[in-house]
């Protein structure tokens, strides 16, 4: 293979929720479906994969139902099956799930003082730091890629998610990776090789 390539993963990033819009905290896996919006997302970015003729070998969802329904749509346009996988979930938000920035800030002030003071390890009560969600979502990764070498995949899965892959191989700071802009019904390709990983592209809506 070129380079020594173990796996070539297009991650998509499930349409629009009314909690994405909002721009919410949450973890719910049963909780919110993608909005018209969001279908709409993802038959765009599912004719682009059709369209572009991407190689598929296997696709992946993570278990939420916005995911599982993002990949239902993909499955139907594309002719191609998917897996759920329960390791992808997103960061647990503890006692922050289902609330805005601006209800956090009336809510929990201290919080977010202590939140933005050390991003990496800071945790609300019944959440995960980002260090932990990152390492969780390195394991995953290293996972499916022993499991799918030299295969071709496509994972429908969160925002979040995303730029945990993204940060992890570019040694992108964990207080810096919310940065990384994801929007939904978007492709995000990495490559990885043995030695190595290379981001091809990030964040790409087909126009």
């Amino acid at each position: 293979m070129l380079f020594g390539r173990k796996c070539k993963i297009t991650f998509i990033r499930h349409g629009a929720t009314i909690n994405t819009e909002e721009n919410r905290f949450y973890d719910d896996e049963s909780y919110p479906a993608i909005n018209a919006n969001g279908k709409r997302e993802m038959k765009k970015i599912s004719q682009w994969v059709k369209n572009k003729g991407l190689k598929i070998d296997k696709i992946y969802a993570s278990s939420a139902l916005r995911t599982v329904q993002s990949a239902d749509i993909l499955s139907s346009i594309c002719g191609h099956n998917f897996e759920i996988l329960n390791n992808l979930n997103n960061r647990k938000s503890g006692i922050w799930n289902g609330l805005s920035f601006e209800e956090i800030e009336q809510k929990y002030p201290k919080l977010l003082d202590e939140y933005h003071e050390n991003p990496e390890h800071f945790c609300p009560e019944g959440a995960e730091s980002v260090l932990e969600f990152n390492k969780r979502i390195a394991a995953s990764i290293d996972d499916i890629i022993k499991k799918n070498l030299y295969k071709r995949l496509i994972i429908i899965t969160h925002g979040e998610v995303i730029q945990a892959a993204i940060a992890n191989i570019l040694n992108i700071p964990t207080g810096n990776q919310f940065k990384i802009y994801i929007p939904t019904g978007s492709a995000t390709q990495i490559s990885y090789f043995e030695d190595f990983a290379s981001l091809v592209y990030s964040a790409y809506i087909p126009i």
